[in-house]
């Protein structure tokens, strides 16, 4: 499975019933009736009554257990399933070994009540992802209840990240991260721990061609009430995706195909066989740093009186608005950043910089637009 193959084959299986930011179960529905409907399954309710789907593909001996929105505005991973479940149902050559050897459950929607309402957490304003020890919501219960039915080998806990962040402490953009969870306080790094590194460190070793120092990895502290901490507790390697940003890609549709790659070469290494242990390579990928703004205006001033030159740093805030991620610009901090980047920057090269109204920027403010030195300023990419 190499990297030019799988580039040219999800043009092939793209799920264009799908895009954007904004995947509920009623934009996944329309998707079914490409599928077999033995493989599609309703395994119980939302808090709201939505139903939760399952679909299942292959009849492999290697159980492998795959959720995506978990939280609901974390969408790019459930289009990037989609893209793959058309693969899987074409029944290409390039997926042959994983069908043959494993077989696939997976839940593109575990929170379809926050999916619904693009919020992290469900209708009962509980993060399903610190619900693994209570297991206080229907949504909770019924992931642990297909797992404890399914007995998976593997688990994929699918997720997607903040634009915030850096592949370590540098201007490299975190485009996917990774992480194997710990199981215990002592983060030890037991035989499954090491598993999940090593697929982790084949999939980022293909991925470094396509997106060079743009992979991170999350910090490992332990916490039992993550789903993820609690399947590897359960001594199940399970691996942590999260779906970031590339440039200008707020919709995140190049990041779909990146994901896309990501979990066909994590099945890939799983059913051809870990032939060797790289979890040393994993601990080599750069731990996630919070690096980004998606904005900052450079060496400016807020004022006529200012003697000292500043930064301003914007942050898009995702708003649901009419069925549409709406990104709205906010001011989140006003002073020198050094060490922080802007996925875009603008050089004020000490201009002053206002409200259209020609008011003083405060944090906290919500603007599109800036005047600098009474030019009017653009805010998005």
């Amino acid at each position: 499975m190499n990297l030019e193959l799988l580039n040219n084959t999800f043009s092939l299986v793209k799920t264009l019933e799908l895009s954007g930011r904004y995947i509920t179960n009623s934009h996944i529905e329309k998707c079914f009736d490409k599928y077999s409907k033995s493989r599609i399954s309703i395994l119980g309710d939302s808090v709201e009554k939505r139903p939760i789907y399952s679909f299942k593909f292959g009849n492999g001996p290697i159980k492998i257990l795959m959720w995506s929105q978990m939280h609901g505005n974390e969408s790019t991973s459930t289009k990037a399933l989609f893209d793959c479940f058309n693969l899987f149902e074409s029944k290409d050559i390039l997926v042959k070994s994983i069908l043959d050897f494993s077989t696939i459950f997976v839940i593109p929607i575990l929170n379809p009540d926050g999916a619904e309402k693009y919020t992290r957490i469900n209708a009962n304003q509980v993060d399903l992802n610190r619900d693994a020890q209570d297991l206080s919501q229907p949504e909770s219960k019924i992931l642990r209840q297909v797992y404890n039915d399914f007995k998976p080998d593997y688990c994929f806990n699918l997720h997607g990240q903040r634009t915030i962040f850096s592949a370590g402490e540098t201007n490299s953009i975190a485009t996917l991260s990774f992480l194997s969870p710990a199981e215990d306080e002592e983060r030890s790094l037991t035989d499954n721990r090491k598993v999940a590194m090593t697929i982790i460190s084949e999939v980022n070793d293909m991925l470094q061609d396509e997106i060079p120092n743009a992979v991170g990895r999350y910090d490992d502290g332990f916490n039992i009430n993550c789903v993820g901490d609690t399947f590897q507790n359960f001594g199940v390697p399970t691996l942590l995706y999260e779906a970031g940003h590339f440039k200008n890609d707020y919709e995140r549709e190049t990041v779909r195909r990146l994901m896309f790659i990501a979990m066909l070469k994590g099945l890939d290494v799983i059913t051809n066989g870990i032939k060797e242990d790289k979890h040393l390579d994993y601990l080599a990928i750069p731990e996630n740093a919070k690096g980004f703004y998606d904005v900052i205006i450079r060496n400016a001033k807020c004022k006529p009186s200012d003697n000292e030159l500043t930064d301003i740093a914007i942050q898009f805030k995702e708003v649901l608005i009419d069925g549409i991620v709406k990104f709205i610009p906010k001011i989140e901090a006003i002073s020198k950043m050094t060490l922080k980047f802007g996925h875009k920057e603008i050089e004020a090269k000490g201009g002053i910089v206002t409200t259209l109204k020609n008011s003083e920027l405060k944090v906290g403010y919500e603007i599109d637009f800036v005047l600098l030195n009474n030019e009017r300023i653009s805010l998005y990419s």
